[in-house]
């Protein structure tokens, strides 16, 4: 069974509202990363308990990326 690394969770959630345009794009940077690592240990049985705890991890990933993205875009980036 392959190793799920779980990328979504973090000591505290990220406080994205109170970093600055940098913070946010290194955070965006570093999310993006992690996505193509998780990408590259996608399981192969879509069926598996596997699979889905690593379609939740994946979601959770996309989830804070948009929410970085939309972030950038209300201060004019």
């Amino acid at each position: 069974m392959a190793e799920i690394i779980d990328f979504a969770t973090f000591a505290e959630e990220p406080e994205i509202e109170e970093m600055d345009r940098e913070e946010l794009k290194e955070l965006l940077a570093r999310l993006r990363e992690k996505i193509e690592q998780l990408d590259e240990r996608e399981p192969r049985n879509m069926e598996s308990e596997e699979y889905e705890l690593w379609g939740e991890e994946h979601e959770a990933l996309e989830d804070l990326v948009d929410d970085i993205l939309d972030r950038l875009e209300g201060m004019g980036t």
